[in-house]
């Protein structure tokens, strides 16, 4: 597959003298971007770290990969690609098919709705919601048919919210109303009996599915946080499944939920249920999910090898000053979507994000000011070969860039029929213009206000230039509909403006202490002189949590954009933050993101 693998002579033209390990810059290069700042007791310590031949260099001083090349080629081959277990998939697919048809049939109304909604809440948690579009359609269209008319119930109404609204299904929160008392509390949730936790439980995971100014959602999740918490600390009356189902809602939530990740976790959960797997039906969705489960695993670990030979190939492994992180990239593109016909979308997502990274640092902390406003120029006139003037170790970013960007759009525009190739360009040109402002203006000395910070600041983060080849194998997007994914639509500046917020709440830290010292914080701060980081934290966390509940309503409102497009689109952001969910995982991938590439790409389940 051509998109996957690269010849070897593809990048030569950047090798022509042999790098070092780490490429070094010529002597004659002009001063580093963070000269005038050397006053600055940051920057001056950021600045001694480092130095390449007598002159100054940061560096983020990230660890290396984790994931040596022998050992990912030496993984072993999964049986699991056989033939037979796929017709064993196949035959227990059309046993839960025949499940969705007589689940409820024997119940009350209400009873019925609400196995319903258990059921295909059951197979998409289990990540095998993929093989039942049709029964699921059927079933939650007969569910909205009744919904005003059963909803009294607590656990049915937080479980149909939450699953109806996923679907695009336009239902009101107000709903939840009725189960408050004149106080605002929520009714009928004192007994903390198994039945009543559960409830609590659909309701906190519907209140996250929020829009703005949903006042009942926020207090929702209030109440049942609180209440979920209170119950983890009386362990006599969980069973050791829902004590782990709750920790993990609680830990992961819903942004932080990829659907590889959350089946991963719900196999594990369910699993544990001894009761739960006594029932024959559960029993076989649970050995289905397990064995969809790895057979797509075999993909992933064949597609895992064809990456480390790219990342190989396309010289970039000789840059140790960025941040090798291929693999834990390829975990993300694998952690949203398990069918086969998305392989180029996971591997273009494992590229692009992967030279985005290196392009990232050189503009953060490496490169020169010189170096940068030539790179940028290079980029926009889109040279190729490269120029001779850039230095050798820009030669190659900027060849495996031009290279994966054309191999790319190959196969975008095969999906398209069209050339898309304008539309990628503009991003990175948008791109790496914004991220030479954010230089410029460390250079000089300047804090901008955070609106400007901001409005440069969603472009910087790169949520365009490194998601849009990717989402463009996925459907067809005329012109017309792609502006309402892509600019200048709303969506598309929500999903830059909580990539840039997420990162600066995350990282602003670490990144001051290497001498990035421009970010929302210190802007807001300059903007409110009296304020401390203290201040400007709880500020800017409220005003990502208003963005996101701004960013569900553009992800599920119906305005004829393919809904896998949409659902991928959300879903990368909500990869970034499964990447700084405990820390900035994308500098210490070392610790939480190295065991979720080890569950979703290494280690199969036992059958």
């Amino acid at each position: 597959m051509a998109l996957i693998s690269i010849p070897s002579s593809t990048l030569s033209f950047c090798l022509k003298s042999k790098p070092t390990h780490h490429i070094k810059p010529s002597p004659k290069s002009s001063p580093t971007l963070c000269r005038k700042n050397l006053t600055s007791p940051i920057m001056s310590k950021a600045l001694a770290s480092t130095s390449v031949i007598g002159e100054p260099r940061r560096t983020g001083n990230h660890h290396a990969n984790l994931w040596d090349d022998d050992f990912i080629q030496s993984l072993p081959n999964l049986p699991y690609h056989a033939p037979q277990y796929s017709e064993r998939a196949d035959k227990l697919v059309g046993e839960v098919k025949d499940m969705f048809n007589a689940v409820g049939a024997a119940d009350s109304c209400a009873q019925n709705i609400l196995k319903r909604l258990q059921m295909v809440d059951k197979v998409e948690r289990l990540g095998i919601g993929r093989h039942f579009e049709m029964e699921i359609a059927e079933t939650l269209d007969y569910v909205y048919r009744f919904w005003n008319e059963i909803s009294k119930d607590l656990n049915t109404a937080a479980l149909g919210l939450r699953v109806l609204r996923l679907h695009r299904y336009p239902v009101s929160s107000d709903m939840l109303e009725q189960f408050k008392d004149k106080e605002g509390q929520f009714l009928g949730c004192t007994s903390q009996s198994e039945e009543e936790i559960k409830s609590v439980l659909n309701l906190f995971r519907g209140s996250l599915i929020a829009f703005p100014e949903e006042k009942i959602m926020d207090e929702a999740k209030a109440f049942s946080t609180m209440y979920l918490n209170q119950v983890l600390q009386k362990t006599h009356i969980l069973s050791a499944s829902l004590s782990q189902e709750i920790r993990f809602n609680l830990d992961y939530g819903w942004y932080s939920n990829l659907p590889r990740l959350e089946a991963r976790n719900y196999i594990d959960i369910y699993g544990q249920n001894s009761s739960w797997v006594k029932n024959p039906n559960n029993k076989k969705i649970l050995y289905l999910a397990k064995l969809d489960f790895n057979i797509m695993q075999s993909l992933y670990r064949s597609e895992l090898q064809m990456i480390s030979r790219w990342w190989k190939e396309s010289k970039l492994c000789k840059l140790d000053f960025f941040r090798h992180r291929h693999i834990e990239y390829h975990f993300s593109g694998c952690a949203i979507t398990a069918e086969p016909k998305h392989s180029a979308f996971r591997v273009i997502l494992t590229k692009i994000f992967t030279i985005t990274t290196c392009i990232d640092d050189i503009y953060d902390t490496y490169g020169t000011l010189e170096e940068l406003q030539l790179f940028t120029d290079v980029v926009k006139r889109w040279d190729h070969p490269p120029i001779h003037c850039l230095p050798e170790y820009m030669k190659i970013a900027y060849g495996a860039l031009y290279d994966t960007i054309i191999e790319c759009g190959q196969e975008a525009d095969k999906t398209q029929g069209r050339d898309t190739l304008h539309h990628v360009q503009k991003a990175w040109y948008d791109y790496l213009d914004a991220m030479l402002q954010e230089v410029k203006w460390l250079s000089s000395g300047y804090t901008p206000n955070l609106k400007t910070f901001l409005e440069n600041g969603k472009v910087s983060s790169a949520s365009r230039a490194a998601t849009l080849q990717s989402l463009l194998t996925l459907d067809v997007l005329p012109e017309d509909v792609l502006q309402k994914v892509d600019y200048p639509s709303r969506f598309n500046d929500l999903l830059g403006l909580t990539f840039r917020l997420l990162g600066d709440i995350r990282t602003f830290k670490a990144e001051a202490n290497r001498g990035e010292v421009n970010s929302s914080i210190t802007c807001y701060i300059r903007d409110h002189a009296q304020s401390s980081e203290k201040d400007a934290l709880k500020y800017l966390n409220f005003m990502l949590d208003e963005y996101l509940k701004e960013l569900n309503f553009e992800y599920l409102k119906n305005d004829g954009v393919p809904t896998c497009i949409k659902d991928f689109a959300y879903d990368i952001s909500r990869c970034f933050h499964v990447f700084y969910k405990e820390r900035d995982g994308f500098s210490i991938s070392s610790k939480d993101m190295k065991n979720h590439v080890q569950q979703i790409l290494i280690e199969p389940f036992e059958m």
